[in-house]
Order: C-alpha cells, then sequence, then structure tokens
C-alpha cells in the first residue's frame, strides 16, 4: 500500500520509478491481487496515469483492462475505472499539452495512437461484445463510460465495430435502448454513438429504422422545443438524416408511418423573426435538408412524387412558402428554404401549380416567380441566393409545360402590361444587363422554359425588342445572335465568356428540335459567316468552349435543318464546313465541350453548385443536350449525300412500315371489338339457351306425365272392351257419327295451316323491322319510333300466336285419343256421359280458338296495312329531308355570294368617296368654286365617266 501511496501523491522516500515501471508495477498488481480492493485500487491508479502515459498504459494494460470486464463484472465501481481506462487510451478528442520530444502534428499522431489502439482492441470481437452486454448495467458509473468507449471505437474504426455490432444478437437493440434512458447525459450520448453507428451501412441503418427511431427522435425534438431548441435537437436531426440519405427502404418507412406530417410544425415562424440565435439557424437549416433528403432528385420518381404529395396535401409546402415570402429571415436560412421549396416543387404539377399561385406580402401583392427572379438579375444580391432562385425557376419549370408557356407569354406584345413588373420583362433585362453573371442566369433561366416544348419555341420568335428610338424592332432571336457577332461591345462588358457561353447555350437549347426556329436563325446573312469564322480561328484557352458551341449550334442548323433556305441546305452547309474549317477540325471542336472540367460537375445532378462566379459556365439540363446531339451531328456532318439518301430510302420505306402497321393495328382493334360483341352476343344466346333447355326438361317431364297417364286410361278402356265385346256401337261413341270426327280433323288441320301462315308472316314482318331499323335515317326520329311500336306488337302477336299453337296441339291430342277410344271401345253405359263431356269441352275450346286465330288474322293484315303506310312516310321524309337540304346548302351559297358582292360595292363606295374629296382639295386649291354635296352626289352617281375626265384634267 506504500507503494500505491507513492503513486497517488504521497511524500517520495526513495529514488522515484518511471511511468513505465510504475504502470508495470501497477499491471501486475492488477493480475496477481486476489483482494477486489486491491485490483480496484490498481485500475484506479492506472486510470490517473492513462491520459499522460498514454501509450504505456494502452501498451501493458489493454488485456489486464479487458480481464477485469469479464471477471469482475460484480463490482460497478471497478468496471467505470476500467472503462475510464480504455476510453482515455483510444479517444482522440482530449486535448494533452504536447511533451517536448513531439515534433510537429502533434494532432495527427494522436489519431494515428488512438487508430492503432483501437484496432488491437477490436481484434477480438469478443471485447466489442462484451462492452455491449455491459450496457445492460443500469448504473450510471458503468453504462456512461461504456457509450464513450463506444463511440470512441466507431470513430477510430467504423467499418469494423460496426460489422461485429451487426453480427453481434441485439447488439443494435441494446444500443437503441439508451435513448430510452432518462438520463440525459446518457441519451444525449447515446444519440451521438448511433450517429456514429449508422454512418454509410444501409442494413444497420434499416435495422435502427425498424427499432422505432424515428419515433422516439421526433418526440425528443418535440420535448427539446423543436428548431428552438438546443444541441440535442441538433444531434437528433443528424442522426435522422444518416438514417434517410441514400435509403430509400428508409425514405418509404418514414412517408408511411406519417412522420412526413410531423415536420409541419418545425416551421411555424411568427411575424418577429429578429434575433435568432446561432443553433436555432444550425437547426432550422438541418431540418430543411431533411425535408430535401425526402424529395430529393436522386431518389425513385415514384417516392419522390409520393412525398411531394404528401408534403402538400398536409401543409408542409404552404409553410415553407410562407418563411420563403417573409422578412427578418437570415440569408443563409433564407438560401436553403428557397432549394428545399425547388426539390419539392419540381416536376410535381399540383405543387407547381400552387407555387405559382403564392403571392409576396407587398403592395400591390408581386407573384412569387417575379420577386425571386428580381433577385437572381440583380448583381447586388450573395452569390448562393441568385444561384438558389434560379434552381428554383428551374424547378418551377421542370416538366411544366402550362408554366413554361405562362413565362412565354408575359413576352408576347399581346400580353406585356405597361404598369407591372412581370417574369419575361425582368428575363429580358438580365439577358441584356452588363452584369455578365446576370446574362448567363437569365440565358438558362429563359432556355428552361422553352426545354421539351416545341410549341414555347415556335411562340418565342414572335417576341420584338425595341433597341432604340427611330429603329424598327428586332426580334429576340436576332437580338442574341447580334450581341454574340458584336465581339467589340463584348469586350466592354467584362467576362464576355460567361455571357457568349450563356447566349450559346440558349440559343441551342431553342432552335434544336425545331426546324422554323433554324430557318429563322439561318435567315440572317451575318450568322453562318460568324459561326464558321469562330470556329476556325485559334483561340486562347477560355474561348474553346466557346468554339465547341459554336460548332454544336452549326451542327443543329444541319441535323434539324428542313432545306427551306436554298442558300443553306443540309449538303451546302456541310461543304462550307468541309472548305473553311474541315469536318475533322470542326468534330474535335465539338469535342471541346465535353471535355472542359465544369461540364463533368454540372452533369452530376439539377442543383447548380458552383463555388466562385466564373466557375458558373454549364447548366445541368443543357449538359443531357450536348450528349444526346453530339453523336447524331457527329455522324450528319460526316455523312455523305448518298448515304444521306440512303437513309432517308430507309426513313421512308420504315414510315411506309410504320403506317402498314398502324393500319393493321386499328383492324385489330377492330376485329377486338368485333370479336367481343360476338362474344357477348355467345353469351346471351347460352344464357337463353339455357333458359330453353330447362322450359323444354319441364315440357317433357310434363308429357311424359301425360303419356303415363294416357296408358293407364288405355288399359281401363281395354279391359272394359274385353267385357262387353260389342263393336257395333263403335261409330257412335260420345254421340259422335264418323263424319263429325272427320270433320273435326279437317278443322284442326286447317287451323294448323293458317297457325303456320300466319308464324311466316310474322318472321317477314321482323326481318322487315329489322332491315327498316338498319337503313333508318338520323332525322327520321318519329317512324323509327312507330316501327318500335309495330314490332313490339307484333312480338305479342307472336306469342299469342304460340299459345295458340300449343293449346291447338294439346286439343288434338286429346281428341286424337278420343277417336282411338272410340274405335277401339264398344259403348258402356257408364262410360257415354264421360266421353260427351269431353267432347263438349273439346267442340268449346275449338271454336274459341277458331275465333281467336281469325281474330289474330285481322290483326296481322292491319299490321301489314299500317306497316306499308310507314314504309311510305318514312321514305317521303327521307326525300323531303335531302332536298330540304340541298334547297339549304344553296341558299347558303347565295347568301356567301350576295355578302361577297356587298362588300366589293362598299369597296367601290369608299374608293369613290375618297376619290371627290381628292378632287374637291385640288378645285379648292385651283380657285374653283365648289357645288354642294348634294349635286356632286348626284352627279357622281349618274355621270362616272365625267368625274375621270376631270380628274385626268386636273392632273395635267
Amino acid at each position: 500500500m506504500n507503494f500505491l501511496r507513492g503513486v497517488m501523491g504521497g511524500q517520495p522516500t526513495g529514488p522515484q520509478p518511471t511511468g513505465a515501471e510504475t504502470i508495470q508495477k501497477l499491471c501486475d498488481r492488477v493480475a496477481s491481487s486476489t483482494l477486489l480492493e486491491d485490483r480496484r485500487d490498481a485500475v484506479r491508479a492506472l486510470k490517473s496515469l492513462s491520459k499522460k502515459y498514454r501509450v504505456e498504459v494502452g501498451n501493458m494494460a489493454m488485456d489486464h483492462l479487458v480481464r477485469i470486464l469479464q471477471t469482475d463484472r460484480s463490482d460497478t465501481e471497478i468496471l467505470g475505472y476500467a472503462l475510464d481506462t480504455l476510453y482515455n487510451i483510444v479517444c482522440n478528442d482530449e486535448e494533452e499539452e504536447p511533451d517536448e520530444s513531439e515534433e510537429e502534428n502533434p494532432q495527427k499522431q494522436e489519431d494515428d495512437l488512438g487508430a492503432q489502439f483501437t484496432d488491437k482492441f477490436v481484434q477480438e470481437p469478443e471485447n466489442v461484445t462484451l462492452l455491449l452486454t455491459l450496457l445492460e448495467e443500469f448504473d450510471f458509473h458503468v453504462r456512461w463510460p461504456c457509450v464513450k468507449l463506444l463511440t470512441a471505437l466507431l470513430k477510430n474504426q467504423c467499418a469494423q465495430v460496426q460489422g461485429i455490432i451487426l453480427v453481434s444478437p441485439m447488439g443494435v437493440s441494446r444500443l437503441m435502448d439508451l435513448l430510452a434512458d432518462s438520463r440525459e447525459v446518457i441519451r444525449n450520448d447515446g444519440l451521438l454513438l448511433l450517429q456514429q453507428l449508422t454512418k454509410g451501412n444501409a442494413a444497420i441503418q434499416k435495422i435502427v429504422a425498424f427499432e422505432n427511431a424515428f419515433e422516439r427522435l421526433l418526440d425528443i425534438i418535440t420535448e427539446e422545443g423543436s428548431s428552438d431548441g438546443g444541441i440535442v435537437v441538433e444531434d437528433c436531426l443528424l442522426l435522422l438524416l444518416n438514417l434517410l440519405k441514400n435509403n430509400s427502404s428508409n425514405q418509404n418507412f418514414f412517408k408511411e408511418g406519417s412522420y412526413i406530417q410531423k415536420m409541419k410544425p418545425w416551421f411555424e415562424v411568427g411575424d418577429d423573426n429578429s434575433g435568432w440565435s446561432a443553433q436555432k439557424v444550425t437547426n432550422l437549416h438541418l431540418m430543411l435538408q431533411l425535408v430535401r433528403v425526402m424529395v430529393s432528385p436522386v431518389n425513385s420518381p415514384g417516392a419522390t412524387a409520393s412525398c411531394q404529395k404528401a408534403m402538400f396535401q398536409c401543409g408542409l409546402l404552404q409553410q415553407l412558402c410562407t418563411i420563403l415570402m417573409a422578412t427578418g429571415v437570415p440569408a443563409d436560412i433564407l438560401t436553403e428554404t428557397i432549394n428545399t421549396v425547388s426539390e419539392v416543387i419540381r416536376g410535381s404539377e399540383v405543387n407547381q401549380d400552387y407555387f405559382a399561385s403564392v403571392n409576396a406580402p407587398s403592395n400591390p401583392p408581386r407573384p412569387a416567380i417575379v420577386v425571386l427572379l428580381m433577385s437572381m438579375v440583380n448583381e447586388r444580391q450573395p452569390f448562393v441566393l441568385r444561384c438558389a432562385v434560379l434552381y428554383c425557376f428551374q424547378c418551377f419549370l421542370y416538366k411544366n409545360h402550362k408554366g413554361q408557356g405562362e413565362i412565354v407569354a408575359t413576352l408576347l406584345p399581346s400580353t406585356i402590361d405597361a404598369n407591372s413588373i412581370s417574369a419575361g420583362q425582368l428575363l429580358c433585362g438580365g439577358l441584356f444587363s452588363a452584369d455578365s453573371l446576370s446574362n448567363w442566369c437569365a440565358a438558362v433561366a429563359l432556355a428552361h422554359a422553352l426545354q421539351d416544348n416545341l410549341t414555347q419555341k415556335e411562340q418565342l420568335l414572335r417576341v420584338q425588342l425595341a433597341t432604340s428610338l427611330g429603329k424598327p424592332p428586332v426580334s429576340l432571336l436576332q437580338q442574341c445572335t447580334n450581341i454574340l457577332s458584336q465581339g467589340d461591345k463584348l469586350d466592354r462588358r467584362g467576362s464576355r465568356v460567361q455571357t457568349k457561353v450563356g447566349l450559346l447555350m440558349l440559343l441551342c437549347t431553342w432552335i434544336s428540335n425545331c426546324p422554323i426556329a433554324v430557318m429563322h436563325f439561318l435567315h440572317n446573312q451575318d450568322n453562318v459567316p460568324f459561326l464558321t469564322g469562330q470556329i476556325s480561328e485559334n483561340l486562347g484557352e477560355d474561348e474553346r468552349l466557346v468554339q465547341g458551341l459554336c460548332a454544336l449550334l452549326l451542327g443543329i442548323c444541319i441535323y434539324y435543318n428542313d432545306n427551306s433556305l436554298e442558300n443553306y441546305t443540309k449538303e451546302k452547309l456541310k461543304q462550307l464546313i468541309e472548305k473553311r474549317i474541315g469536318k475533322e477540325n470542326f468534330v474535335e471542336k465539338l469535342g471541346f465541350i465535353t471535355k472542359h472540367e465544369l461540364y463533368s460537375r454540372a452533369a452530376q445532378k439539377p442543383q447548380p453548385a458552383f463555388s466562385t462566379p466564373e466557375h458558373m459556365l454549364f447548366d445541368h439540363e443543357f449538359t443531357k443536350l450536348v450528349k444526346e446531339l453530339e453523336g447524331m451531328i457527329t455522324k450528319a456532318v460526316l455523312k455523305s449525300s448518298e448515304e444521306e439518301k440512303k437513309e432517308e430510302e430507309v426513313k421512308k420505306t420504315l414510315e411506309q412500315h410504320d403506317s402498314i402497321v398502324t393500319q393493321y393495328k386499328e383492324l385489330i382493334r377492330e376485329q377486338d371489338s368485333q370479336i367481343n360483341e360476338l362474344k357477348e352476343q355467345v353469351t346471351l344466346l347460352a344464357s337463353q339457351n339455357e333458359k330453353m333447355q330447362s322450359t323444354m326438361t319441364q315440357q317433357i317431364s310434363q308429357i311424359q306425365q301425360h303419356k303415363d297417364q294416357y296408358n293407364i286410361l288405355k288399359l281401363k278402356l281395354g279391359k272394359d272392351n274385353q267385357q262387353t265385346g260389342n263393336q257395333a256401337e263403335a261409330a257412335h261413341v260420345n254421340g259422335l257419327q264418323p263424319e263429325e270426327l272427320s270433320q273435326l280433323r279437317e278443322q284442326l288441320e286447317e287451323l294448323q295451316r293458317q297457325n303456320q301462315l300466319l308464324q311466316t308472316q310474322l318472321g317477314d314482318k321482323d326481318s322487315l323491322i329489322t332491315s327498316l331499323k338498319a337503313e333508318g335515317v338520323p332525322s327520321a326520329e318519329g317512324s323509327t319510333s312507330e316501327v318500335t311500336v309495330l314490332q313490339r306488337e307484333v312480338e305479342l302477336l307472336k306469342a299469342q300466336l304460340q299459345r295458340q299453337t300449343a293449346e291447338i296441339t294439346q286439343l288434338q291430342s286429346e281428341r286424337q285419343e278420343l277417336l282411338r277410344g272410340s274405335d277401339t271401345t264398344a259403348a258402356v253405359p257408364g262410360e257415354n256421359s264421360l266421353y260427351t263431356e269431353k267432347n263438349a269441352e273439346l267442340e268449346s275450346r275449338l271454336s274459341t280458338q277458331t275465333a281467336e286465330n281469325q281474330k289474330l288474322k285481322e290483326e296481322v293484315k292491319t299490321l301489314l296495312e299500317s306497316q306499308e303506310s310507314m314504309e311510305k312516310d318514312f321514305a317521303s321524309a327521307t326525300s323531303t329531308a335531302a332536298i330540304m337540304q340541298a334547297e339549304n346548302s344553296k341558299l347558303q351559297q347565295e347568301v356567301q355570294e350576295s355578302k361577297k358582292e356587298q362588300d366589293d360595292l362598299l369597296m367601290l363606295l369608299a374608293d369613290q368617296d375618297q376619290k371627290i374629296l381628292s378632287l374637291k382639295q385640288r378645285l379648292k386649291d385651283l380657285g374653283e368654286t365648289i357645288e354642294d354635296e348634294d349635286d356632286l352626289d348626284s352627279k357622281d352617281q349618274f355621270d362616272d365617266d365625267d368625274d375621270e375626265e376631270e380628274e385626268e384634267e386636273c392632273d395635267e
């Protein structure tokens, strides 16, 4: 214990041991002591020496400290000392006074030292697993240093420690439990630990997210005061960014969990925005970044669209626009808000329409787009703010044909309002201002108004600009080419390269895929010589990009040329390139664009991110256009005329094939529709067939029952005949004579023939009605309705005839049974009365049927007569309609001719009045007296030839 007292600060009793010797003795004491108190004191001493003698403690005591963690789990105090000692060894954050022997860059050496000790510690994965197990200890002196040690290990060897924690059972879950700790120190350090754990590891990010991390973090942010909170809110937001950035699974989980709606209260900013603290600015900046992560252009289009929709529905976009138009907001927050709004509305029609309706709180109110564009073309505004406004304008026009049309419409003469500033006026002002950055931004913004929109490219050709007093207006296209060709003026305007690049990008976007714009461009005789001169010159390094863009513009004039100008057809332009530039030289100059160092940087993402204004040369959408056109222009320039002819023939052949394919597709569609109709008919007929089958089955069963009854009756009659054996009275059965029976048979046959005749006539009527319906004239609506009524009546008659037929058949069968019975049986006293009653009933029913059949004949005759009259009326109505239509067209033609003759007479009268007035004036000038107007008018009406002679004399 004397040794420990000496180490802990007691009075020295002899020669002092070195630090290494002391640490070695302490390590021996930790390894060999059997008493827990001795080991605890030795570990406490190592902790006190670990900062000053970091290397010695790390090399000698690390294994002993790990063994303490494994064996002395019951004593929380020694565990805390051991964890603190290990933290001091591997941590690089502690500030130390460097020794005199240290060389330069001591911090770098400390970082290397911490990485070395961390690597040594994690060589045994069980050590990290041991720390995860110790996290279950609730004691503050164990849990807190364990959290700090894991954080330090992750900082030094992130990938290795992440791999160990990932495969450890319940490893991530134990770390997530730290967020639920009631002690704020442990919870806050747990946030830092999870930040390090989730860096760059998608698997761990997913596990943490599904451990309900979003719910817990959002609750902590709300408890801490949202944007007004402290450093804890910042740590939560950083952890959320780690979980969501570039992780589509977590983004979808965040959206599906309705956590986007919980972000809206973060952006509720009051009217008094003065005095923002630095922490509030940081928190709000991170919150805006979190919104941007959910709607980033690098995400899948479907996920971005769903998040944009959710942000609009919950009011988050409206809240962001409120911040955008608020006063007193810090510049960096305003810039980030503009970028956030840009990505929330990018490609979303609903959000873009809402943004177009937002007005700034000014008097009079102005659209937010106009206010933002005023900042973009103002050279006194910060550079990053101008870039953000340009990005916002680009996102507003992205896939927004309606917005593009509204912007271009503000430039057209018919929609210009002199009392207000429009977006088009601001863009034109920036395009021709003295500030090169404003020129570039305005040119790029205007190019986005034309992106993939042929209609607006043609509309913009109508824009006329007044250059100076007394000179006629020139088109916007002509003014752009004039500024390009006037190099001396550009020299006086500063950075002419940036201005030239902006104008050339605008022209390339404008005339690409628009033959009419190409024709307008080539119509100016100075444009092609200017382009060829720029390409053929040997300019400096800064001008090489301008040469490449000029080559691109000339190539577009070749590729999209419709040969409408005789002097500048495709072939003549290619010959001009071959003579003055050379095809190989032209292709080389065209390649200068993609070889530029700023081209690849601009092609990476849509947002314009430039360190300085001088680097602002390329636009993201323009890089896509260059990538699309470079190969096609190269092929078009290098091809010979014969190859072009062959390609045109191939194109024509393909077009023919396409037309044939289109015809076949239409035929197939028609056949499909016919097949569908036939299928419906088959389905209907099948259902009808099933009904008829069921009806037939019922009828068959009824017939079978009647047959059984008949057989039973026949057996009874046969027995009675055998008993009587009297055939003398066979002819007088039931009081009927054979003549009467034959007469009844003839009447039945006559009724059957009449029934068949009626059915035939009804069938003819059905076919006639069907043909009338198919050939009916649309104007004869009354006839069609009458035909329909007639058809319904025929159907009813048909049903009645069917019932009559069935009853006649039944009567005939009963009569035949009776006749057979009368032929085979003798007169029996008990049976005669039965047959008499049946015969009387049959006679009455036959008479009834005969009367009904006669009535049906009369009705059919009436229907036939009405059918003929209707057909005559129908034909007369059709002919009358045709005659009326011909007379109507003739009358319209006569009215048109009368109007034309009237207009000619009015023109002649106007010319005559003008001549009279001029002659009066000339007579006055000659001193002649002039008669009254009435006299002159009367003379003019009756003597036109005299007026003409008088006019000739006055002329002489």
